[in-house]
């Protein structure tokens, strides 16, 4: 299977010496872009708005509802925004909003806006711009209910945003700008004049944390959902607004879809280069083209410091816990561990995100008050293993503030973790029942931290291995939990996971389980996938906290060949 999933891994790098891979079609970001487009210009954009109302037709279920991508189950998300989107170009099927009424309990625009409200809790990051897209349409009439995004905080020192408590997670700024103003536009009240006052500069704002190709976040929805409301809100033929749409129409695919995202050129990449075999020459080719994507300045779109990494290479992806790690790790191995500018400032950027409990969140230090923004157990794992693998060639006060890091981290992930293993924030399973995947959680923190190669860290990471054996199918796979079906994801993660426990080592620490049963079982489950051509066949994991789904292509081939090298090791 090494071959065949590494020769499949090479003929997919790009000209520029990185891999893209391929997200998958998505309905949500395909119906918002589609909206868009039609508010800002709907003539203009005609051929886009007809060839992505098509796609949507196309791949409408038998039911009249959608999933996230094409592999994922129906969910109120996907199909209530697409309703929305056919329902303005009025063609939105009965049987679609059949299926919205039965999720929230009722025809009426009350329930509607309860049950979006309910379903996504005090995080307002999609519930309003959701509720907003239904008004715009006229899926719904009243404004007042809808809550309001106070866009004036946005004027005030970007420092100073973790302590406002604001409704929305940390990469959300330009939505609560654009969706404030468009429902002061709509809404008025009697504090309107005053907040008028601060639109100039909000749009400046906005304006500045805009990238160059126009894309927040390299998204669709967020871009969308930006553009929709300036055009709503006044502001149609304002710079941002044209520039989001320029991204949204240099975005598309030829069936007329949008991708959740351009692409994760930079973590998969990275996750290559954590199994790269080429030559010494070659690695440190790629190295170079790693380094090259770290941030050189202080971001424009979260105010972080130079030294991190995206998970793109593209102008709108932002630095973040996870991709640093990533590179990092990437970089020890291609490099044989040889220190670098690059891998210094890596590491005091992760420094600098750590949180004030000891963990690490994905884009901002101490917001906290919502879950996207908390420290979570993946993303400080792996911290701790781009930290623990450097910490050898550090030296002077390097050396100790990393030190100091990893043994903060270790003690938060001591204190957070479940009987039930460790929840991650990034990948979820849309089979489970809660949608949530503490398989994959453990596995990837228990190969991190035994990754990682201090001490403390793999003490923790095998008082864990017992859950993970305790959840493994009777085929041999593992889901994202336990009973939950078998994805050659998640039971790579696995694998790569054991792969650092040998039999005779585990029979020491408990007696119950056979080490090399369950990793010959799921070796031979991966095999019978390999065999019957389902090996790579696209596997939707979460994202944002398992509240939507994506699929990315080079997922299955990038996790099995870890876990492939580890067990090798």
């Amino acid at each position: 299977m090494w071959h065949d999933a590494y020769g499949r891994l090479m003929q997919s790098r790009t000209a520029n010496g990185m891999w893209n891979g391929r997200l998958s079609s998505s309905a949500i970001a395909t119906s918002v872009s589609v909206f868009a487009l039609q508010r800002i210009d709907s003539e203009r954009y005609t051929p886009y708005i007809a060839n992505g109302v098509k796609w949507l037709h196309d791949t409408m279920k038998a039911d009249g509802t959608w999933g996230d991508s094409v592999e994922s189950p129906s969910n109120m998300t996907a199909t209530l925004l697409t309703y929305v989107s056919l329902y303005a170009v009025g063609q939105a099927p009965a049987q679609a909003r059949e299926y919205l009424d039965k999720q929230f309990g009722g025809h009426t625009e009350e329930a509607l806006i309860n049950g979006v409200l309910s379903y996504y809790g005090r995080d307002l990051t999609f519930s309003v711009p959701i509720l907003t897209m239904c008004a715009l349409a006229g899926v719904i009439s009243s404004w007042d209910k809808i809550p309001t995004f106070p866009f004036e905080l946005a004027t005030l020192p970007q420092r100073l945003f973790r302590y406002l408590n604001m409704p929305v997670v940390s990469y959300a700024i330009p939505a609560l700008i654009a969706i404030g103003i468009c429902q002061m536009h709509k809404k008025g009240g009697l504090l309107s004049p005053l907040r008028k006052l601060f639109i100039p500069k909000a749009m400046q704002v906005l304006q500045r944390m805009q990238p160059a190709d126009g894309g927040f976040l390299e998204a669709a929805p967020l871009t969308a959902f930006v553009s929709m409301c300036l055009a709503e809100g006044g502001f149609r033929e304002h710079v941002v607004t044209q520039h989001c749409a320029q991204f949204l129409m240099q975005t598309v695919r030829s069936d007329g879809a949008w991708p959740i995202d351009t692409n994760l050129s930079g973590w998969v990449t990275s996750l290559t280069g954590k199994v790269f075999s080429g030559s010494d020459d070659d690695k440190m080719a790629l190295a170079q083209i790693i380094k090259r994507n770290a941030t050189t300045d202080i971001h424009p779109f979260t105010g972080a410091i130079a030294g991190g990494w995206g998970w793109s290479d593209l102008s709108g992806s932002v630095p973040d816990g996870d991709d640093t790690s990533a590179a990092l790790v990437a970089l020890h191995h291609l490099t044989d561990g040889t220190l670098s500018v690059e891998v210094e400032n890596g590491l005091r950027w992760l420094i600098g995100l750590q949180n004030n409990d000891g963990g690490m969140p994905t884009f901002c230090k101490g917001w906290g008050k919502l879950p996207f923004d908390r420290s979570t157990p993946d993303i400080t794992a792996h911290a701790m293993l781009a930290m623990g693998l450097w910490l050898p060639s550090l030296q002077g006060d390097l050396h100790q503030a990393v030190e100091k890091s990893y043994d903060r981290m270790l003690h938060w992930l001591e204190s957070t973790v479940q009987e039930g293993g460790w929840v991650p924030l990034w990948f979820g399973d849309q089979d489970a029942i809660d949608e949530k995947a503490p398989v994959y959680g453990t596995a990837t923190v228990v190969d991190y931290l035994m990754q990682s190669g201090q001490k403390e860290g793999t003490t923790l990471a095998t008082q864990q291995i017992e859950f993970l054996l305790a959840c493994q199918n009777e085929d041999g796979g593992w889901g994202g939990n336990k009973g939950v079906r078998s994805k050659v994801t998640y039971t790579s993660r696995v694998l790569a996971a054991l792969a650092h426990f040998r039999d005779s080592q585990w029979s020491t620490v408990n007696s119950q389980w056979s080490m090399a049963s369950a990793k010959q079982r799921g070796w031979d489950y991966l095999y019978r996938r390999y065999q019957a051509g389902t090996l790579y066949k696209n596997e939707p994991v979460g994202l944002y906290f398992s509240r939507l789904w994506y699929s990315e292509e080079l997922y299955n081939v990038t996790f099995l060949l870890h876990a492939i090298k580890n067990e090798e090791k």
